[in-house]
Protein backbone atom coordinates (compact mmCIF):
# COMPACT_ATOMS: atom_id res chain seq x y z
CA UNK A 1 0.00 0.00 0.00
CA UNK A 2 3.05 2.23 -0.06
CA UNK A 3 3.20 4.55 -3.02
CA UNK A 4 6.47 4.73 -4.90
CA UNK A 5 9.92 3.71 -3.71
CA UNK A 6 11.40 0.28 -3.46
CA UNK A 7 10.15 -2.41 -1.16
CA UNK A 8 9.06 -5.99 -0.89
CA UNK A 9 5.80 -7.74 -0.16
CA UNK A 10 4.96 -8.72 3.41
CA UNK A 11 4.05 -12.20 2.14
CA UNK A 12 3.35 -14.73 4.90
CA UNK A 13 3.74 -12.03 7.56
CA UNK A 14 0.70 -10.14 6.26
CA UNK A 15 -2.00 -10.30 8.96
CA UNK A 16 -4.61 -11.09 6.31
CA UNK A 17 -2.73 -14.29 5.44
CA UNK A 18 -2.62 -15.37 9.08
CA UNK A 19 -6.33 -14.66 9.55
CA UNK A 20 -7.16 -16.54 6.34
CA UNK A 21 -5.11 -19.53 7.50
CA UNK A 22 -6.87 -19.70 10.87
CA UNK A 23 -10.36 -19.28 9.41
CA UNK A 24 -9.55 -21.80 6.68
CA UNK A 25 -8.39 -24.47 9.13
CA UNK A 26 -11.38 -24.00 11.43
CA UNK A 27 -13.71 -23.89 8.42
CA UNK A 28 -12.41 -27.17 7.00
CA UNK A 29 -12.75 -28.83 10.42
CA UNK A 30 -16.37 -27.66 10.67
CA UNK A 31 -17.16 -28.83 7.12
CA UNK A 32 -15.78 -32.29 7.92
CA UNK A 33 -17.77 -32.37 11.17
CA UNK A 34 -20.85 -31.25 9.24
CA UNK A 35 -20.54 -34.20 6.87
CA UNK A 36 -20.06 -36.83 9.60
CA UNK A 37 -22.61 -35.38 12.02
CA UNK A 38 -25.44 -37.78 12.96
CA UNK A 39 -29.03 -36.85 12.14
CA UNK A 40 -29.89 -36.54 15.85
CA UNK A 41 -27.47 -33.62 16.17
CA UNK A 42 -28.94 -31.92 13.10
CA UNK A 43 -32.44 -32.29 14.56
CA UNK A 44 -31.30 -30.42 17.70
CA UNK A 45 -30.61 -27.35 15.56
CA UNK A 46 -34.06 -27.22 13.93
CA UNK A 47 -32.97 -29.41 11.02
CA UNK A 48 -30.18 -27.08 9.92
CA UNK A 49 -26.65 -28.46 9.64
CA UNK A 50 -24.99 -25.59 11.53
CA UNK A 51 -21.46 -27.01 11.38
CA UNK A 52 -21.60 -27.45 7.61
CA UNK A 53 -22.94 -23.97 6.89
CA UNK A 54 -20.66 -22.22 9.38
CA UNK A 55 -17.68 -24.12 7.98
CA UNK A 56 -18.56 -23.20 4.40
CA UNK A 57 -18.92 -19.56 5.44
CA UNK A 58 -15.52 -19.61 7.13
CA UNK A 59 -13.86 -21.21 4.09
CA UNK A 60 -15.39 -18.56 1.81
CA UNK A 61 -14.24 -15.83 4.22
CA UNK A 62 -10.70 -17.27 4.18
CA UNK A 63 -10.72 -17.40 0.37
CA UNK A 64 -11.77 -13.74 0.20
CA UNK A 65 -8.92 -12.77 2.54
CA UNK A 66 -6.37 -14.72 0.47
CA UNK A 67 -7.68 -13.11 -2.71
CA UNK A 68 -7.48 -9.67 -1.08
CA UNK A 69 -3.90 -10.29 0.08
CA UNK A 70 -2.88 -11.46 -3.41
CA UNK A 71 -4.54 -8.64 -5.32
CA UNK A 72 -3.50 -5.81 -2.95
CA UNK A 73 -0.23 -6.87 -1.27
CA UNK A 74 1.24 -4.73 1.48
CA UNK A 75 4.63 -3.33 0.47
CA UNK A 76 7.25 -3.04 3.19
CA UNK A 77 9.99 -0.46 2.52
CA UNK A 78 13.55 -1.83 2.25
CA UNK A 79 15.22 1.07 4.02
CA UNK A 80 14.32 2.94 7.18
CA UNK A 81 14.81 6.69 7.09
CA UNK A 82 16.00 8.20 10.38
CA UNK A 83 14.72 6.78 13.63
CA UNK A 84 16.43 4.97 16.49
CA UNK A 85 18.38 2.60 14.22
CA UNK A 86 20.66 5.45 13.07
CA UNK A 87 21.77 6.28 16.62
Amino acid sequence: MASGGSGHSAGAFDIRTVIALLFGIYGVVLVVLGFIQPQAEIDKSAGLNINLWAGLGMVVFAAVFVLWARLRPITVPDDVEGGAAAE
